[in-house]
């Protein structure tokens, strides 16, 4: 690979890093640009990447070999490992310079406002990378039609380094949005508070959903309580009914009997019977909706069933079988069904005729100590949970499990960071 003398740094969003054998260190988070006394333009000082545990690092520019559009290459596999913490003259491209409001001057021609798309930065005679091109659109006062994209001269664009308040949030929501939720919740930690309350804001409700669900409790809290409350009911429905429970718990009660009257009944409902059950047992960390089929389906309708994008990995790894109605809680609990078990048979059959009985399914009031044991006995990744006259209520899955089995802030990264320090 090769490095060019100009490089775009929105572009490297999110790209692999490797050290020179070709072990990936981590991925690209953003870009270091160092503010100068005079009025030359300011240098780009390295990239900030994110390693294995969410822990950001520093990488001088020195010591990357190459940058393209499919990776980052270091030039030495030794890294400062410390925490990434931005100084005082310092700023970050994606956090701080992306969809600032500008004006680009035009000669004799009035200046013309835009909008920042990235940053090109250029290697001159000094070895130095700094920054020489700002990518802008252009805007152009009507609604209906979007400017047209211009590279600029850096000396001829104003605004671009000052308050941050004319900063929007288009193209950092562009970038993030090819995150996973993790990867997102993770980047917005980083934001200072108001920039990440925007940002969050600006997700339609199905994403905003599901980067909460990554969140530490206090920043999810933070979010949400900076919505509008029809706002905050319409998120909440988009949340796995466990997860709005959790989160719903961090409000005082006033607050979250408002919200579950905010929510469509048919939404709220789950939610509040999970609120329900004493907090460390099977009932209050279920999922109420795992698939559930009734013992007259097909096979190829289960897998059908199983294909749903929108199922998580381990509620999509087996099918629970019960009596209708097939809604929780349901009828008679007949037993599950792995999909490999799935995969393994004709289309035509039906799922009655496949199911495993032989484990008996949790209680509500289970513990999550036992709950751990069960599933690494019989290596599963979900079991299911009944009531006392056996009708299914739900799942608890191993993801369910570890996220209130580890420490109460691991998603936190400043926690995390400061116990590995």
């Amino acid at each position: 690979m090769t490095m060019g003398t100009r490089v775009y740094l929105a572009r490297l969003a999110d790209l692999p890093v490797f050290d020179p054998n070709g072990d990936r260190v981590g991925r690209v988070r953003d870009a270091v640009v160092r503010l100068r006394t005079t009025n030359r333009p300011p240098q780009v000082v390295g990239l900030v990447a994110e390693m294995a545990l969410r822990r950001r690092i520093f990488l001088p520019i020195g010591r990357i070999t190459s940058m393209d559009a499919e990776a980052v290459v270091l030039g030495t596999g030794s890294l400062n490992l410390r925490r990434f913490e931005k100084r005082q003259n310092e700023l970050l491209v994606l956090e701080d310079l992306l969809d600032r409001r500008v004006t680009v001057e035009h000669g004799d021609e009035p200046d013309h406002p835009g909008t920042v798309l990235d940053i090109g930065m250029e290697l001159n005679r000094n070895t130095e990378w700094i920054i020489t091109r700002v990518a802008v659109r252009e805007h152009t006062g009507r609604l209906a039609r979007r400017g047209h994209v211009y590279q600029a001269e850096y000396d001829r664009v104003r605004g671009l380094i000052g308050p941050t308040d004319t900063q929007g949030t288009a193209n950092l929501i562009a970038l993030l949005d090819q995150m996973r939720p993790a990867d997102m919740a993770n980047a917005l930690q980083d934001l200072p508070d108001a920039r990440r309350n925007e940002v969050a804001a600006a997700l339609d409700d199905r994403r905003l959903a599901d980067v909460l669900e990554e969140l530490p409790e206090h920043d999810q809290v933070e979010i949400l309580v900076n919505l509008d409350r029809e706002r905050a009911a319409d998120v909440l429905e988009r949340m796995d009914p466990d997860d709005a429970a959790d989160l719903l718990a961090e409000l005082p009660m006033t607050e979250q009997a408002v919200l579950l009257d905010l929510m469509e009944p048919e939404e709220a409902a789950p939610v509040r019977q999970l609120m329900n059950y004493r907090p460390g047992t099977a009932g209050s960390v279920m999922t109420s909706e795992p698939v559930i089929l009734t013992p007259d389906t097909t096979v190829a309708e289960a897998l059908a069933r199983i294909r749903n994008p929108e199922l998580s990995p381990v509620v999509a790894a087996q099918v629970f079988v019960a009596r209708a109605p097939a809604a929780t809680p349901t009828g008679k609990y007949l037993g599950m069904v792995h999909f490999q078990r799935l995969l393994r048979e004709p289309p035509a059959s039906i799922v009655g005729g496949l199911v495993d009985s032989g484990i008996d399914p949790l209680r509500t009031e289970t513990g999550l100590l036992e709950i751990t044991r069960r599933m690494a006995t019989y290596d599963l990744v979900a079991m299911p949970v009944v009531d006392s006259t056996n009708r299914l209520l739900g799942a608890v899955t191993v993801d369910d499990v570890l996220d209130h089995s580890l420490p109460r802030d691991w998603r936190d990264r400043d926690a995390h960071d400061e116990g590995a320090a």
